[in-house]
């Protein structure tokens, strides 16, 4: 197996490495900013060495991983003596013409979750997207998405662009959702718990059906009296103005749908 150098002690470094680890693959050094996520990550991964230096990099490591955060990535290549060699990054809007400034042998390895640090995943299940700039990284890249999940497939840059915008539509706005329900909760004196059971009814109908049919609410008949007397009670105006963009939404989607059954 190819040794690894991973950029990144983050998030989606901490699941990564850990899954790569365990799948057998040498780790032969991890770089972060600090010295607290380095030393938490390699003590995870039979205390693999690292450093917080990036002209200290290992040279010596068969491919070079990027956990890195969108922002950063390309400024932080930019201060490694890593040119030439097999970088990947794992970022799902950033296209992998980005890499060819530094090497010829590049690549994209984006595994689509939303990860953090304390909170156990099971990578067996993540879908991972890959894509190379030449057959032999395609190669290595295949074999070794395979062997820490089970759904694997290719997409291009444009095509993983696409997919992380319905990935942003499905978790990082579904979650904001969550956020405002928790402060409508909060004027009641109710925890945010209290909404779980719905939220798992809600998620559980869709493995079973389409979301458009999975859908409820007054948004779907657009109930004008329910809606308008709903809005009343949001003080906040941006979260008002999403009630209503969201609202109008779920009705057109709904009569779309009702238009293409008849």
């Amino acid at each position: 197996m190819p040794s690894l150098c991973i950029l990144g002690c983050g998030n989606l470094g901490t699941h990564l490495v850990q899954a790569l680890y365990h799948a057998g693959y040498p780790i032969l050094q991890l770089y972060s900013r600090t010295v607290e996520s380095a030393t938490a990550l390699s003590n995870l991964v039979g205390n693999a060495p690292f450093t917080t230096d990036l002209s200290q990099l290992t040279l010596s490591a068969d491919l070079y991983i990027c956990a890195l955060k969108d922002s950063v990535l390309h400024e932080v290549l930019t201060k490694t003596p890593l040119k030439g060699k097999r970088i990947v990054h794992t970022a799902g809007s950033m296209p992998m013409s980005l890499l060819s400034e530094f090497t010829t042998d590049g690549g994209v390895f984006y595994p689509m979750q939303s990860f953090s640090k304390a909170k156990p995943v099971d990578f067996s299940v993540i879908p991972i997207f890959v894509e190379a700039t030449n057959e032999e990284m395609k190669r290595i890249l295949m074999e070794m998405a395979g062997r820490v999940s089970s759904s694997v497939n290719t997409l291009t840059s444009e095509e993983r662009k696409q997919l992380h915008l319905a990935a942003v539509f499905a978790s990082n706005f579904s979650n904001h959702m969550y956020a405002i329900a928790q402060e409508q909760l909060a004027k009641l004196g109710l925890p945010f718990e209290v909404l779980l059971p719905l939220i798992d009814e809600t998620c559980s109908k869709i493995h079973t059906l389409p979301p458009v049919e999975a859908q409820t609410g007054p948004a779907v008949r657009y109930d004008l009296n329910v809606i308008n007397e709903q809005k009343e009670r949001i003080d906040n105006p941006l979260q008002k103005m999403i009630y209503e963009l969201v609202s109008q939404s779920i009705h057109e989607k709904a009569l779309q749908n009702e238009e293409s059954h008849q």
